[in-house]
């Protein structure tokens, strides 16, 4: 009889592309459930639909009163709701793996389960710049590492600044797990005429500064272009669509820039493969998750066979210089990443798009994914 895994998370199936990974390692050995808030139509698992928070003002406000006079748990019950509770509590699964810290007190909810968590970000700094999660949430999310962490039977993180972190706070070493996409079948294309074509794709965040983007093409010499395909989240707020706005106004001024709506999840890869040479990233290093970044987009670029172009941050920057991937700027000024790219010649991008070639077969998602199912069955086959 297969053993049976629940997934648990708190995201929109369609957008996570992690957590999709996570199924289609597991599918094929184990009897899966997955709960989160949305799933793609005709899933070939059990799927629980988990209602949205209904966060109004009141609510909200509640929310800060409980986390500001410590009283945690009716913090996380009120933010999620109980809708989750008989579901995780009461059916006879062998573990659960739980994305992300809120996910993860609701997990141990079920008494016989074993309990993986999957730390998407270091939880107890994700938004330590901004002063009112300092304020409101910190403190919360530190009393949910303290209180879970040292109870899980495995845990796994994306990059290994994350999980350093979390081993010297909480005593848990995480298994290393990236967000590369799976190997693609795919020649490389080389650059077309003198025309280098950048490309950018991501979720549009004030904090990631996109200007610095702008005024990197304010600098550049007229072989580059760039092409943001952004997605705007449901819940930006005011403050957020009307900078985009702006965004997009200043963009249109520049001939060679467009900012484009999101790719479909399952033609990231391909899209970019077809139409460009360079993927860019450059988000500064305001807080530590941000320092020890590796999002997804590193990885598409690398599966699509582009160079890549990167900002100073550490573990992105490793990748970049060991497979000779591309450039990093000095700095995360318009004028350090200007000066990297045009001094580049078309025969070093080029040479940047064979050597991503090479190492895709070594950054992506079936490397992940011997390691992710060997730890699953061997936290299944444990007796403690």
């Amino acid at each position: 009889m297969k053993k049976s895994i629940l997934i648990l998370v708190f995201s929109d199936l369609t957008r996570d592309a992690r957590v999709s990974r996570q199924i289609s390692f597991l599918q094929k050995e184990f009897e899966l459930t997955v709960a989160a808030l949305q799933a793609p139509p005709q899933t070939p698992y059990r799927f629980v639909k988990l209602p949205k928070p209904n966060l109004t003002l009141f609510v909200k406000s509640k929310i800060a009163f409980y986390t500001l006079t410590g009283q945690y748990k009716k913090a996380l019950y009120l933010l999620h709701g109980s809708n989750i509770l008989t579901e995780v509590a009461t059916k006879p699964f062998d573990l659960i793996i739980a994305n992300d810290i809120e996910t993860l007190p609701f997990a141990f909810l079920n008494k016989h389960a074993k309990v993986f968590f999957d730390a998407h970000e270091y939880a107890p700094r994700q938004f330590e710049d901004r002063l009112y999660w300092r304020i409101f949430f910190k403190r919360f999310v530190v009393w949910m590492c303290k209180t879970y962490i040292h109870k899980v039977d495995g845990m796994s993180t994306v990059g290994k600044g994350l999980a350093n972190e979390y081993l010297k706070n909480f005593g848990v070493d995480p298994l290393v797990i990236t967000n590369a996409p799976a190997l693609q079948q795919l020649t490389v294309k080389r650059v077309s005429g003198n025309t280098i074509k950048m490309v950018h794709h991501g979720i549009f965040n004030i904090s990631r500064q996109p200007e610095l983007m702008l005024d990197v093409m304010d600098l550049l010499d007229d072989r580059f272009t760039l092409d943001l395909f952004f997605v705007l989240p449901p819940s930006a707020s005011k403050k957020t669509e009307r900078f985009f706005k702006a965004f997009k106004e200043r963009a249109a001024t520049d001939k060679r820039v467009r900012v484009l709506p999101a790719i479909a999840t399952s033609e990231i890869v391909s899209t970019l493969h077809a139409q460009y040479d360079l993927g860019l990233i450059l988000i500064p290093p305001i807080n530590f998750n941000y320092e020890n970044g590796m999002p997804n987009k590193l990885f598409d670029f690398i599966q699509a066979r582009l160079g890549l172009v990167l900002g100073p941050l550490k573990e992105m920057s490793l990748i970049c210089t060991e497979y000779k991937l591309g450039v990093v700027s000095d700095s995360f000024t318009a004028q350090s990443v200007a000066e990297k790219l045009n001094a580049l010649k078309i025969n070093d991008v080029n040479q940047f798009k064979l050597n991503a070639d090479a190492a895709s077969e070594i950054l992506c998602a079936e490397k992940n994914e011997q390691l992710f199912t060997e730890r699953v069955k061997s936290i299944l086959s444990s007796r403690v």
